[in-house]
C-alpha cells in the first residue's frame, strides 16, 4: 500500500548536538521528502520554529506511527 505524497513521514531526534535551539532529543518531527538532501546525508524536518530545515541524517531515526497517531499529529 502506497502512502499519499502529502502524508508526512516521521523521524525521532536522537541527538541535537550543534542544533540545541532547533531540535529536542526524543521528540518526533515530521520529515519532508527531499531526495537531493538525502543524497548529501541530510534530512528535511519541520523543527521547533515550525519551519522546515535541513539537518544531518544521523541526528534522527525514522519511525512508523500507527494511523490514529499520524492523524493526531497531522497539521490542518
Amino acid at each position: 500500500m502506497n502512502r499519499r505524497a502529502s502524508e508526512p513521514e516521521y523521524v525521532l531526534c536522537v541527538d541535537n548536538e550543534g542544533y540545541r535551539a532547533s531540535l529536542v532529543v526524543r521528540r518526533v518531527y515530521p520529515r519532508l521528502p527531499d531526495p537531493e538532501a538525502a543524497k548529501r546525508g541530510l534530512v528535511r524536518v519541520v523543527d521547533e520554529s515550525n519551519e522546515d530545515y535541513l539537518f544531518p541524517s544521523e541526528l534522527f531515526v525514522p519511525i512508523k506511527l500507527p494511523k490514529p497517531v499520524r492523524k493526531k499529529l497531522a497539521v490542518s
